[in-house]
């Protein structure tokens, strides 16, 4: 946990990078009050790839994690659709401009940033939670977490967060956007707690994002959970990649 404090002067100094986020996760499949002391995450979004590339052969930062982490895994992510504000900006924006107003995350990522895959997504939902609302959140977790968890199509998912309790997040994969949209849309006891965000303001500031991820290295819980099947069907999203296109790099440690 010591990186946390120790690679911020590091990472402020690192050409290329246009906005990043060290994170603290959770021991559930989202967002939670339980913490997970030996396991960090980094998400990094770039000016271009090579700034990336860079960053992997030359920092100390990344040196050091591969050196001291028992299992480490990282994934490059190209921006599919994204709304809201992060710290008051929009990472995704060429210069990182204000965001575009607030977001309505049980009709998913919409907004004028946004294409199809048809290959596997990953998904980033960040929220600041207003004090006053930290109790009724909280309450609505174990729920939504059994939810997650049972969904069919959800390929790994982690809560993550920059300042428990109020700032929290939640990064997952899926099998294919329809996967994302049956969670989003069909269950049950996440549609309800939607409903209350919106009708009681829970949050502050939120961003919803989605990714085609690509490039995946390393194991997340033992395994890589974008990892191809061994015959894959053509007709199977996880047999397709999709076409390079960086910005996003998402790395978790333990």
């Amino acid at each position: 946990m010591r990186h946390m404090a120790f690679d911020r002067p590091l990472l402020r100094a690192t050409p290329g990078l246009r906005f990043w986020r060290l994170l603290g996760t959770g021991k559930g499949m989202s967002m939670s009050l339980g913490a997970d002391l030996r396991r960090w995450a980094l998400f990094a979004v770039w000016r271009e790839e090579r700034d990336l590339d860079a960053f992997l052969r030359r920092s100390p930062v990344p040196a050091r994690w591969r050196d001291e982490a028992v299992e480490l895994w990282q994934v490059r992510l190209r921006p599919l659709a994204s709304r809201g504000a992060w710290g008051g900006v929009d990472p995704f924006a060429p210069d990182g401009l204000p965001d575009g107003g607030p977001l309505d995350p049980a009709r998913g990522a919409g907004g004028a940033r946004s294409r199809r895959t048809g290959g596997p997504v990953a998904v980033l939902t960040r929220a600041s939670i207003r004090p006053g609302r930290l109790v009724a959140f909280y309450r609505s977790v174990p729920a939504v977490d059994r939810a997650l968890r049972d969904q069919d199509g959800r390929l790994a998912s982690v809560g993550v967060g920059e300042w428990p309790p109020a700032r929290q997040a939640t990064f997952s994969l899926w099998r294919d956007a329809e996967a994302v949209d049956r969670f989003a849309y069909g269950a049950a006891e996440h549609r309800r707690v939607i409903g209350l965000v919106r009708a009681q303001g829970w949050y502050g500031e939120e961003l919803f994002a989605r990714f085609a991820p690509y490039g995946g290295e390393g194991h997340w819980d033992g395994r890589d959970p974008l990892a191809r099947r061994p015959h894959p069907d053509p007709r199977d999203p996880l047999a397709r990649r999709p076409h390079p296109d960086p910005r996003a790099p998402f790395s978790t440690g333990s």
